[in-house]
């Protein structure tokens, strides 16, 4: 079984807990894209785990959630133990961000243009450790 593990706010780790909330955003830069996507390239059928692997004039990219059964979230920051929980993912979707104009959003980063991305986690059962 492969699990991700999450820190979340405190705040949204008790409305998951309270089965408030059945969906985790996970916000992608270049430092934790491996973690959470890889890039297909459509053209080549070759995937890449960094966005800095794919070849410059690559047009056709695919951005995909890498697969997970489940997330262990944990709740909070600073020091000592913290809440966590175990939920089983239903689904995973990456989204675009877009800006006023409907226009994706690139950031530059170390002369590289990534794109604005989240994943979005739908959650299923909870299970309390």
């Amino acid at each position: 079984m492969k699990t991700q593990t999450i820190r979340i706010s405190k705040a949204d780790f008790e409305k998951v807990v309270a089965g408030k909330k059945k969906v985790i955003t996970c916000e992608i830069t270049p430092e934790n894209s491996k973690k959470y996507v890889f890039f297909s390239d459509m053209s080549t059928h070759i995937d890449y785990t960094d966005w800095s692997q794919i070849p410059d004039g690559a047009v056709s990219i695919k951005v995909e959630p890498k697969e997970f059964d489940s997330v262990k979230l944990i709740g909070g920051g600073g020091k000592g133990p913290l809440p966590s929980c175990t939920a089983q993912i239903k689904g995973a979707e990456v989204i675009f961000l877009v800006d006023d104009h409907n226009e994706q959003v690139f950031y530059d980063v170390d002369g590289i243009d990534f794109p604005g991305l989240v994943v979005d986690y739908e959650l299923g059962k909870i299970t309390h450790n």
